[in-house]
């Protein structure tokens, strides 16, 4: 434990001494570098697909982790995409004037956290997507991803991030990789309190949940998306065609947190619509979970190892109903109605509590890039005042007050 203590240590003062060149970066610079880190991760494609394919050659996942896990050329396309829009983003005003006092001036400024830490499951793309969103708002970082991903990780910070950093007049230690494996080292991430006051966690929930208490325990904040996983309801007055369409584009992939889980039906719509969703989820090879079940409600089938292509099916009686079983059941990351009904469509999202209520739309758009534009480092689904929903650059920061002489 002292080693990989050392080890997480030695990343978080190595990000802590750059953290000022990014600060003290102006926007042009940061953008430059983000235009500069696309570019090399395509001109790098070779290495970082190579360490990617050693990656999934010597990783023992379910299929679904697999998916995750896996780079090709049209994910690190996506990828540089992503980066190029993310540079043309309009930086936030960082100081406005809120209030003017006899004799004094309020100003609000933002001012970044400094070090910020990230703990994510082995998926390399996220490497770059918190990179980014670190950068632009001025902050350095400190990653940790899962095992099976290391090797990719490395490469896209050796090959792509840290030389796109220099080329560009940044310093390159600014992103940090925690590159020994193991859990211990995310459980040293959250025990930095005085280098890296704000770590991100994502993953499954039983362990975002231990690491979120470890922070606690240490005075460390945390941004943590612990549970997922998508409800539609089907309601009444739903259109057939839209509902089986819903079904199948919020099943396009089945191991990210806001895919398709749990699937409820109007008991008068019932016979007619499970027929036809039972016939598509076939054909997209995955299994219908239907009463009586063995498990709760709201069980997150991304997360059940082997078991990741499954629905759960479920009659509820009416908007309000389903609203309040996808708030109770499950986390509240993302749930939507199938209706025809504006009024039916009125009560459900009026109802519905959680981070994010569609109509007749997949609950796959609640992604920080598909919803807002931009790459996000996450999406917290906390019930308190903070970041909400898919977390970006524009999140991570801190508000001062400085109050001068008129």
């Amino acid at each position: 434990m002292t080693q990989v203590a050392d080890a997480v240590r030695e990343c978080a003062e190595g990000a802590h001494a750059a953290a000022g060149s990014i600060a003290a970066a102006g926007a042009g610079t940061v953008d430059a570098a983000l235009l500069a880190i696309a570019d090399r991760l395509l001109d790098r494609a070779d290495a970082v697909l190579a360490a990617n394919k050693a990656d999934v050659d010597g990783a023992d996942l379910a299929p679904a982790m697999v998916d995750r896990l896996r780079l090709d050329p049209a994910r690190l396309d996506g990828m540089a995409h992503q980066l190029r829009v993310l540079a043309e983003v309009p930086h936030p005003q960082w100081s406005r004037v809120v209030r003017e006092l006899p004799g004094a001036l309020v100003e609000e400024r933002r001012k970044p956290v400094g070090v910020v830490g990230a703990n994510f499951e082995a998926r390399p793309n996220v490497v770059v997507d918190i990179a980014s969103q670190l950068l632009k708002s001025r902050n350095a970082g400190v990653l940790r991803t899962g095992s099976a991903a290391i090797g990719s990780a490395a490469a896209l910070l050796d090959e792509v991030i840290a030389p796109a950093l220099e080329a560009t007049g940044l310093d390159p230690a600014a992103i940090q990789l925690v590159r020994l494996p193991g859990r211990d080292t995310a459980r040293a991430l959250v025990a930095q309190p005085d280098l890296v006051p704000l770590v991100i966690l994502r993953g499954s929930g039983d362990s975002t949940r231990e690491l979120t208490a470890e922070a606690a325990r240490h005075g460390v904040r945390t941004l943590a998306h612990a549970d997922g996983g998508g409800v539609l309801y089907l309601d009444r007055a739903a259109d057939a065609g839209k509902a089986l369409d819903l079904v199948e584009n919020s099943l396009d992939r089945l191991g990210v947190c806001n895919r398709l889980n749990l699937l409820l039906v109007h008991p008068d719509r019932w016979d007619e619509l499970v027929p036809g969703v039972r016939d598509a989820l076939d054909r997209l090879g995955i299994a219908a979970s239907l009463p009586p079940h063995d498990h709760p409600l709201g069980l997150e089938w991304a997360l059940q190892e082997g078991r990741e292509a499954t629905v759960t099916i479920a009659p509820v009686d009416g908007p309000v109903a389903a609203a309040r079983l996808a708030d109770a059941a499950t986390s509240g990351l993302a749930a939507g109605i199938a209706t025809e009904d504006a009024a039916a469509a009125a009560e459900f999202l009026g109802a519905y509590g959680g981070t994010g209520a569609f109509w007749n739309v997949s609950t796959r758009l609640l992604d920080g890039f598909k919803l807002l534009g931009v790459p996000e480092t996450g999406i917290n689904v906390d019930r308190l005042p903070g970041p909400r929903g898919p977390v970006t650059f524009l999140d991570l920061h801190l508000r001062q007050f400085v109050v001068t002489e008129r």
